[in-house]
Order: C-alpha cells, then sequence, then structure tokens
C-alpha cells in the first residue's frame, strides 16, 4: 500500500500547476520561442529589407566616391557615426521584434504572467554533480535527440531550398550596384523564409512534447494528493472559495443531484460521479450529476454536507465520467462494478460493517485522466 501512495501516477491539480507557474516551473520550448523570433525578425528582414539595402548602397557609393579635398578633410570617426547612425534603427527594428516574440511566448507559457522567478539565480545550477547528472540523464538523451533532429530537418529545408532556387540564378551578375545587391537579398530573404518555417514544424512538435514532458514531472502520488487536499481545507482564503462554489452550482442544480445520489464516487480529486440507483425510474443506475476539478471538489463537499457516501474508486469513476451522460443510465458492462459498490452501501445504511468491495473493469473502459484508453 505504501508504494501505491508513494508512485506518482495521478495528473497534477490545479493547485500543483500554480504553484510550479509561482515557482518559475512554467512550459518552456525554446524551439518554439527560437521559430517565432527567427520568424518575427525575418518578416521585419524582408519589409525593412529594401529600405535597409538602399541605405546599404549609398553608404557603400559614398565610402567610394571621393576627390582630392575629401582626402585632405578625410574624418573617420564623423563617417562611422553617420553610418552606425543611419543602420542603427532597423537594426534595432529587427532585434526588438525578434525579443518582443520571445517575451511574449514566454508570457503565454506562464498564463499571461510575469513570472519572476524565472530570472532568480539557481546555485544549484552551479554544482558539478548535478551538471554531469544533467549531461548522463534522460533529460540530456532527448535533447540530444532533439538537436540532432532539428540539424537533419534544417539541412532538409536547406537542401530543398537549394534545389528549387538554383535553376533560377542568373548566370552572371546583373548591371549596376542596384542589382548586385537585390539577387543575393532575394535569394536570402527566401532561404529565411524557408528555415524559419522549418525552426516552426521544429517548435510545433517541441511545444506539446515539453508540455507532457513537465505534466510527467509534476504527477502527484496518492499521499500528496491527500496532503493537498487536507492543507488546502484548512486554509481560509479556499473555504472561501469553496463557499463560492457551492453557491455556483447549486444554482445549476448540482446540489439537488447530488443530495439525491446514493453515493459520489471520485478519482479522488479530478472527477465525481454522483449515482442513484431507482428501480421505479431506471433498470439500472443512473449517473445523476458529474464533474471533474474544480467542480468535483465542489460535489465532494456537497455531498459531505448532504451526508452522502463519498467513495474513491479512481478507475470506475474516470470510465463512468467518460462514458456516460448526466442523467443517463451507466453503461450495461459497468452493471456489475457499481452493483457491487451499490450492495456495500446499503449494508452501511442498514448499521452493518461489510469489507470494502473491489472492482474490475473491462479493458475497453479503463481511461486515463486525459480521457485515452489505457492499453493493458
Amino acid at each position: 500500500m505504501s508504494g501505491e501512495s508513494g508512485e506518482k501516477r495521478f495528473a497534477p491539480s490545479a493547485k500543483r500547476l500554480r504553484d510550479a507557474v509561482a515557482r518559475g516551473d512554467v512550459l518552456r520550448s525554446r524551439d518554439l520561442a527560437t521559430a517565432v523570433s527567427c520568424g518575427a525578425a525575418t518578416a521585419v528582414l524582408i519589409v525593412a529589407g529594401p529600405a535597409l539595402g538602399d541605405t546599404l548602397g549609398r553608404l557603400m557609393r559614398d565610402s567610394l566616391t571621393f576627390d582630392a579635398n575629401s582626402l585632405h578633410a578625410f574624418a573617420f570617426a564623423a563617417m562611422i557615426r553617420q553610418s552606425v547612425g543611419e543602420l542603427l534603427f532597423p537594426l534595432l527594428l529587427i532585434g526588438g521584434a525578434s525579443a518582443a516574440t520571445t517575451i511574449l511566448v514566454q508570457l503565454v507559457a506562464g498564463d499571461g504572467r510575469f513570472v519572476a522567478a524565472a530570472f532568480r539565480p539557481r546555485p544549484q545550477r552551479l554544482s558539478p554533480v548535478a551538471g554531469v547528472k544533467r549531461m548522463v540523464g534522460p533529460h540530456a538523451l532527448i535533447e540530444l535527440g532533439k538537436s540532432l533532429a532539428k540539424v537533419a530537418v534544417l539541412a532538409c529545408v536547406a537542401f530543398l531550398w537549394w534545389t528549387s532556387h538554383a535553376p533560377a540564378w542568373p548566370l552572371r551578375p546583373p548591371d549596376g550596384l542596384r542589382g548586385f545587391i537585390a539577387v543575393p537579398w532575394t535569394l536570402l530573404s527566401s532561404l529565411l523564409v524557408w528555415l524559419a518555417a522549418g525552426l516552426l514544424l521544429l517548435g510545433l512538435v517541441d511545444w506539446p512534447l515539453e508540455r507532457w514532458r513537465r505534466l510527467r514531472r509534476l504527477m502527484m502520488s496518492r499521499r500528496e494528493m491527500t496532503d493537498e487536499h487536507k492543507e488546502t481545507d484548512g486554509n481560509p482564503e479556499h473555504k472561501a472559495a469553496l463557499r463560492r462554489r457551492q453557491r455556483q452550482l447549486a444554482r445549476g442544480g448540482v446540489a439537488k443531484a447530488v443530495a439525491e445520489a446514493d453515493f459520489v464516487l471520485t478519482n479522488p480529486t479530478h472527477f465525481a460521479v454522483a449515482l442513484a440507483y431507482d428501480p421505479a425510474r431506471a433498470a439500472a443506475p443512473v449517473v445523476l450529476a458529474k464533474g471533474r476539478d474544480q467542480r468535483a471538489l465542489a460535489m465532494r463537499d456537497l455531498a459531505a454536507e448532504a451526508q452522502v457516501p463519498v467513495l474513491e474508486y479512481p478507475e470506475l469513476a474516470r470510465s463512468l465520467y467518460f462514458t456516460a451522460r448526466e442523467q443517463e443510465v451507466i453503461r450495461a458492462e459497468l452493471y456489475a462494478a457499481v452493483a457491487r459498490i451499490l450492495a456495500f452501501v446499503l449494508a452501511l445504511r442498514r448499521g452493518e460493517t461489510p469489507a470494502r468491495p473491489t472492482v474490475t473493469l473491462p479493458v475497453m473502459l479503463r481511461f486515463d485522466a486525459q480521457g485515452r484508453l489505457i492499453r493493458a
């Protein structure tokens, strides 16, 4: 039993996710941030490119046009200041677009909040032992695989660009400085667009991968979920929020449905299903109400107030949640499991002390917290 309580196999609660964000543990995808940043810089570069090219051409022309008086009055520092002054704004525009989009991606990852904890120094990262573990651990292998995949994808993108654009290259350089600059600029712009598209593809693959890794890292054990539930129960702010939730749910008729239920099955805090069996109403148990996350927590508390038994059967609660609608009978394949629990509840009402029943579900009705079938 202690092994089960220590095994982290439950999805993180909303509180655990909020605490992780407060610590600076937010969803990060460097590949997506790089792709968006490069895409923004490329877009600004393409838009501002002609003006930037004209400026470069004029500066080059002016630097190569001189006479005897210019040689005597040559001011190198003034020429550099003029060149930097004319090029500074477009370069700042490109860098600003790249930085702004990077910050925007991180704000989205931080639920729209500026997470100051992410910028705090972490002395533990300077530990040689921790550094070696990062270099030889599974995280390092994943990062190595991602790096190799990025190199392969970008190499393929560059090769495709080469094969599609090389035949169109002019056989001789165009006449004039403008034409001499325009052809390489057009080719460079096209290559940057292709590479930005390749980076975006990598980012769209990396984002769900990083999300899955973060959720796996924040998984909770049964003991952690129980401790968190006890901790939040004693929090005055949580109690006030709970009362507000209950009032909102009561207006939707959930409080009445929970009060009429024979029992409520939970998982233990993410899902809740209120069931009742009335032979005059239906030939099988009926799902009166169901909910997940905050709604499930409110249903638990409403059931406690109404003195309706609350039983933790995680697999059965998830199965009922994903296979039955409210005010509908349960699936025939779940009759036996629900009947055993109903018999247990009725025995408790009679004052008996029966053993808690164990239930077994069909393989095709076993779901995880995201509603995906669990393959045995």
